[in-house]
């Protein structure tokens, strides 16, 4: 079983008051932050059983940061 992987995008907001969080696996299409470590941390705990990468672009659209997670289910 393969399971699907969520891409996220972290990119400024045009009112200049923090950045917006798109993907579409969010409930809501895009969430609101006002810091980018704040949108980073919900799309890694959102995610957390699926293989995730969250792409942050700066307001040019330029790609300035990458993270990438990989689900490893470990027995206990």
């Amino acid at each position: 079983m393969t399971k699907r992987q969520h891409l996220y995008e972290i990119r400024p907001r045009k009112d200049k008051r923090g950045v917006d969080l798109i993907s579409d696996v969010l409930p809501f299409g895009g969430l609101w932050y006002t810091q980018i470590l704040d949108a980073i941390s919900y799309a890694e705990f959102y995610s957390r059983s699926h293989p995730t990468v969250v792409r942050v672009y700066d307001a040019t659209g330029n790609l300035i940061e990458m993270h990438e997670h990989s689900f490893e289910f470990k027995e206990p």
